[in-house]
């Protein structure tokens, strides 16, 4: 029989609202709060680990600080022992999620999806333990339905619902068509959760209706519901889009030490709170009194965002790439002096180019967009 909260001993009661603080902390959205309570309570009274489901994009391999504001919340439930279930959209990768789209999205090759799902998995390792990871691919059990079973699940939701997705209604407002296959995506993704028994999946706020299916069609099935945690979007280095590769405002994780902290010193100073809840693995306690002496001016802005670069450096890179950082970028930009691994290239093409164009030739930028945010 399952215990209530006021069933439990103190030592578990104190243990339920100990996580529960540590897993809304800092979330946008979670749905419903009193079922992951509920949750909670069940798992430590029984010592049942609780199954924690992560769906992932492949259309996008490489890993950006967007991507670890989730990834930092799901490592909180690993660290607590719960299970992680790293769901490789294989099949459904192939259709390509429409959310935020105005158009239809490219379908991704088997050659592509295999790449990008071990590209993912060994950039994750930076993050959580790969060791207390369950990797799952949904091609494993969407391959094997047939036509009776996809009537079946195509029964189990409207078509008035599947049309409350904000880019649907955008799309036929703007007289853009939508593909029959692209309804089957949130589909299949709440089918994912029926199978795998989530107790809890997590996403981004642009996730908010797909993460919902797992709920609805769970019922549907006569499962327990899990419950869905949506964590904020995390703007890039313009301070205004959505971090993301394609928008050329990114720090990725795999990126050099000194351009990962030369990037988060460009940082709007307007962002700087968000970035020390959401991308560090600061304390929650010292993350409370270094936003608190920003606000009250007893750290400099500058003195901050160092910490921040250092911190996020030291993450993804160790504490000597972050000292080694931090000092290449006090000896350029406060020192004025020159760095001391200046790269040398040659140019042999024509002999009046724009330094934009020149920069970017040259590879020693990604895109002119970046080119001139530098510049």
């Amino acid at each position: 029989m399952m215990r209530t909260f006021e069933q439990l001993t103190a030592s578990q009661q104190k243990e339920v609202e100990r996580q529960l603080q540590l897993y809304m902390t800092g979330a946008h959205e979670v749905i419903p709060p009193e079922e992951l309570k509920a949750k909670l309570v069940k798992s430590i009274s029984t010592g049942t680990p609780l199954k924690i489901k992560l769906g992932l994009d492949l259309s996008a391999p490489d890993v950006h600080l967007g991507h670890t504001v989730v990834l930092n919340k799901l490592r909180q439930f690993q660290e607590n022992g719960h299970i992680v279930q790293l769901l490789i959209g294989d099949f459904t990768g192939k259709i390509g999620d429409p959310t935020g789209k105005s158009a239809a999205r490219k379908q991704l090759t088997d050659e592509e999806v295999q790449h990008n799902a071990k590209t993912y998995f060994e950039q994750f390792g930076k993050v959580l333990d790969p060791e207390k990871v369950e990797l799952h691919y949904n091609s494993k059990w969407l391959k094997t339905l047939n036509l009776e079973d996809v009537i079946e699940l195509a029964g189990k939701i409207t078509v008035a619902r599947l049309m409350e997705r904000d880019d649907f209604e955008e799309r036929i407002a703007m007289q853009k068509p939508i593909s029959l296959h692209e309804f089957f995506y949130p589909l299949m993704q709440g089918y994912d959760s029926v199978v795998l028994e989530s107790d809890i999946e997590l996403g981004g706020t642009d996730q908010h209706f797909n993460v919902l299916m797992g709920r609805h069609f769970q019922e549907r099935y006569n499962k327990e519901k899990q419950v869905v945690i949506l964590m904020p979007l995390l703007e890039g280095l313009d301070g205004v889009e959505k971090m993301s590769k394609s928008k050329h405002n990114y720090i990725g994780i795999n990126e050099h030490p000194n351009d990962m902290y030369g990037k988060t010193m460009s940082l709007p100073d307007s962002l700087m709170k968000k970035y020390i809840h959401l991308a560090t693995d600061l304390e929650l306690e010292e993350k409370k009194q270094l936003v608190k002496d920003l606000e009250t001016g007893a750290v400099h802005p500058r003195d901050a965002k160092m910490l921040l670069a250092k911190t996020i450096v030291r993450m993804y890179h160790g504490e000597k790439a972050a000292e080694a950082a931090e000092h290449s970028f006090k000896t350029v930009f406060q020192e004025n002096s020159l760095p001391e691994d200046i790269p040398a290239v040659n140019w042999k093409g024509e002999k009046t180019i724009a330094m934009i164009d020149l920069l970017v030739k040259l590879k020693l930028l990604s895109s002119k967009s970046e080119a001139r945010r530098m510049i």
